[in-house]
């Protein structure tokens, strides 16, 4: 194992710090052919040094026959640890995993998370990881959100693109993700910093319109013309719109699945750290987006599955939309303004 940068084994300790790793742990690493090897080696020697006791659990890369791309989040909800007892016995037997792999949609996750271990996602490249390093006050600021959340019977979304949008919440969790996993049976993602929860079945109506600059994953790409998402009974009925249009409908007919067009999970992004630009500088296939999914004031507007909510919902087809400048309400209190954040306890210290 190469020595890791010492910049980014600093910021591992930080993170598995945050993350309650203490001597005696059992940490277990899950990893694939794809997984980035500096991550690897600084997360496993963040861990050693923490004194926990590290296990690598190495699964293959697979790709489906529908998957039509090598990113991570193109295909969802299949992964190399199906059928695996052995290797899920493993994470289900340790104190924290470090998921280099992506688990994300999958029911092994959901059987790992039930026995009690803590689950810290980390995909993106180091220097990613680096400038997202997460905080008690990321924390602190999405805690704030979540309780406003979860308490909500309605959420609306307005934007001067058009897009008008209204659902009936509470029927689901809410799930915050503010870059550290440090209570048992906690999922979060390192880098993140926003919040999400599904609207209740068949209340989702309206319209959105996805404007110049909003980000589609997984294309990975910032729309150059607009598109009309007609949306009824929690499904999108209608998609207008130009070239970027007939590339979506292709793509979502592909699936021949009508639960592709169902409305999965909505929120909004609370990370200053995280950059809207930031996609246009990588390769697609370095990195899944982060940056776009967790910045700050985005609403993040997804279809597809809801099974990491609990729901029985599981298609392979999952869209992250990050839409800029616009306003979410719930219960008619603002939390975003043509977006910029409006509560003062979920504000970012300038």
């Amino acid at each position: 194992m190469s020595l890791p940068n010492p910049q980014l084994l600093k910021a591992w300790k930080h993170v598995l710090t945050l993350s309650k790793v203490k001597a005696g742990e059992a940490v277990t690493l899950l990893v694939s052919s794809n997984t980035n090897q500096d991550n690897q080696a600084a997360a496993y020697l963040a861990a050693n040094e923490l004194g926990a006791t590290v296990t690598v659990v190495s699964l293959p890369q697979i790709n489906t026959e529908l998957s039509l791309s090598r990113d991570k989040t193109a295909y969802v909800g299949a992964t190399a640890l199906q059928n695996n007892k052995a290797a899920l016995a493993a994470l289900q037997n340790s104190d924290l995993v470090i998921d280099l792999m992506l688990l994300l949609f999958s029911p092994e996750q959901a059987k790992i998370l039930e026995s009690g271990a803590r689950m810290l996602l980390a995909v993106e490249p180091p220097e990613v990881l680096m400038r997202i390093l997460p905080s008690q006050d990321d924390k602190r600021r999405v805690l704030a959100a979540e309780h406003r959340l979860k308490r909500a019977k309605t959420m609306r979304i307005e934007s001067a693109a058009g897009t008008a949008l209204h659902c009936e919440i509470g029927g689901y969790p809410v799930i915050s993700e503010y870059g550290f996993a440090d209570e048992p049976g906690r999922w979060d993602h390192w880098p993140s910093g926003f919040l999400v929860t599904w609207p209740n079945e068949k209340t989702t109506n309206g319209t959105v319109v996805l404007d110049r600059g909003d980000i589609i994953f997984p294309f990975k790409d910032y729309l150059r013309s607009p598109i009309e998402l007609d949306i009824a009974n929690g499904y999108i009925s209608d998609i207008r719109g130009g070239q970027d249009s007939d590339f979506l409908k292709s793509y979502m007919a592909y699936f021949k699945d009508p639960e592709v067009y169902a409305v999965s999970h909505l929120g909004w992004g609370l990370q200053p750290k995280a950059q809207w630009t930031a996609l246009g500088m990588y390769n697609k296939e370095e990195t899944i987006g982060q940056d776009g999914r967790a910045f700050y004031g985005n609403f993040l507007f997804s279809t597809g599955p809801n099974t990491e909510a609990g729901g029985n919902r599981n298609t392979p087809c999952h869209l992250d939309i990050p839409m800029r400048n616009c306003s979410v309400f719930l219960d008619d209190e603002p939390m975003t303004v043509h977006g910029e954040v409006i509560p003062e306890d979920q504000k970012a210290v300038a």
